[in-house]
């Protein structure tokens, strides 16, 4: 059985992007049958809020995007993520790292970056272990790895050219988005990912964490991304408005949903309608693959 999921992190509203991968995620889920979860990321505590996870759920609920169980909040789940960190450490795939973002800086030479900095070069991995109270990377094979995207076909990456060894725990005491979403993935049974293409690059580094914690790999979908009128990235002034203030601009719901919809190729045109009425014609061979474009009214 199909089980989805939509896990946003709580910073902000959810903008036309943002609700356009909710709803691919849960029309496939119910297209196949299958179950539709909500999960909240929101382990980087000082940039995210309850009262704005809330608002977000409230927002899936008015687009008639229904969930199956609880939610999930990630920070509630330190001791499930501790865990891990300690399979890894007693694995041999745990080493502690000393580097500072400036030491990243000059030590990096590759091209792709990961959390606005350059692949992680390995400078630590020799390190004696010093316990759990530091920055801890995971120690990734040489070589690369491929997988079947459910809308961009055969994919294919090395993992250290893109990401390097990706850090699980923070010196601040976080632990990182990597660790978290694939933990969390293989402890609700996830089978299914749907996720911006802007995520597809941590797609190889995140299968190599999987197999280290010997976790299922979940099919993965990297939608091409919702852009402002011009092409450019969605701002608070193009297309980055939450389901609220288009409400209150007055568009409808239901013309919200007619868009998204036909965004996703479930409609032969813009047209008003209910989440519910799209599932039948969902298709993941008929989702456009490339960016898709803001209606310039909407901004």
């Amino acid at each position: 059985m199909t089980l989805g999921r939509f896990a946003p992190s709580p910073t902000g509203v959810l903008h036309l992007g943002n609700l356009r991968t909710a709803l691919a995620s849960w029309l496939s889920a119910r297209a196949a049958g299958g179950r539709w979860l909500l999960r909240m990321e929101d382990v980087d505590g000082p940039r995210c809020r309850r009262e704005l996870g809330e608002a977000q759920r409230r927002d899936l609920a008015a687009l008639g995007l229904e969930t199956d169980g609880s939610v999930v909040w990630q920070s509630d789940r330190g001791a499930v993520y501790r865990e891990a960190l300690e399979r890894l450490h007693r694995a041999g795939r745990l080493y502690p790292c000393v580097c500072t973002r400036k030491d990243l800086q000059l030590l990096a030479s590759a091209p792709h970056a990961e959390d606005g900095l350059r692949p992680y070069p390995g400078r630590c991995r020799d390190r004696a272990w010093e316990g759990f109270d530091r920055a801890l990377r995971l120690n990734l094979p040489e070589g690369s790895v491929a997988w079947e995207d459910l809308l961009m076909g055969r994919q294919r990456d090395d993992p250290a050219a893109l990401t390097g060894d990706p850090l699980l725990f923070r010196r601040d005491g976080c632990f990182a988005y990597h660790l978290a979403v694939v933990v969390d993935d293989g402890a609700q049974g996830v089978t299914e990912v749907v996720r911006g293409g802007d995520l597809r690059s941590v797609t190889a580094t995140q299968l190599r964490l999987q197999e280290a914690l010997g976790l299922a790999r979940p099919a993965y979908a990297h939608l091409g991304l919702v852009v402002a009128p011009e092409g450019g990235r969605l701002g608070k002034r193009a297309g980055a408005l939450g389901l609220e203030a288009l409400t209150a601009r007055g568009i409808p719901i239901p013309q919200i949903l007619g868009w998204l919809g036909w965004s996703l190729g479930c409609l032969a045109s813009p047209q008003a309608c209910r989440a519910d009425e799209l599932v039948q014609a969902f298709d993941w061979a008929r989702v456009p693959p490339g960016e898709v474009r803001v209606p310039e009214a909407w901004t």
